[in-house]
């Protein structure tokens, strides 16, 4: 049985073309291994709340100190933790807005990404502790960032691979539905990605 994390991060709902890509990415999933169980966690509907004083406080603190309030901090961040520890697969859904991942994705990874849950510094600096999973990202774009002139403004999906690879992902998939606002190439972009969705 597979454990698959699936983590939307588009407000929008039913004309999302990321939530669409991410969906056939999960869709083919389950075809390979039908006993697969999906946990969604959707950022737009639960919104992951951005980092203030407190929450930093609460992470560089220990738990024997904490007050209810940061009590409650630290285990709403261990919940999202376990979520990634308790995956075999994981799959993001991530829209370029404005050269970047959406917020609510950036403040998902303020809350997981901690010393001594993802990671871990030794003396030979920092070490992943999420091994043995698979990462596939499903990025849409209104242009084309994977080649071509505007090749050095993609961000999101480097930023995606290297926040994974900090917590030790190295098997990473991407899956790109771009040009989504070129005329002659948005009308069968996102048709021509999901043709082309491999799961291995």
């Amino acid at each position: 049985m597979r454990n698959i994390l699936h983590i939307i991060s588009s407000p929008r709902k039913e004309v999302s073309a990321s939530r669409k890509l991410g969906n056939a990415v999960i869709e083919k999933i389950q075809e390979k291994y039908s006993d697969s169980v999906v946990r969604e966690r959707d950022l737009t509907q639960n919104p992951v709340p951005f980092l203030e004083e407190e929450h930093i406080i609460t992470f560089f603190s220990p738990a024997e100190n904490h007050s209810p309030e940061q009590q409650s901090i630290n285990r709403y961040s261990e919940d999202l933790i376990s979520e990634l520890k308790e995956a075999d697969i994981i799959v993001i859904d991530s829209p370029m807005y404005n050269f970047s991942v959406p917020a609510t994705l950036r403040a998902y990874f303020d809350f997981t990404s901690r010393a001594g849950y993802t990671f871990k510094y030794d003396e030979n600096g920092p070490k992943g502790l999420l091994n043995d999973k698979k990462l596939y990202i499903a990025f849409t774009s209104g242009n084309i960032y994977s080649e071509g002139p505007y090749q050095i403004y993609d961000s999101n999906v480097p930023y995606i691979k290297n926040i994974f690879g900090f917590y030790g992902v190295s098997d990473v998939s991407v899956f790109r539905a771009e040009g989504l606002s070129i005329p002659g190439i948005q009308e069968t972009s996102l048709e021509k990605a999901i043709e082309e969705i491999t799961i291995d």
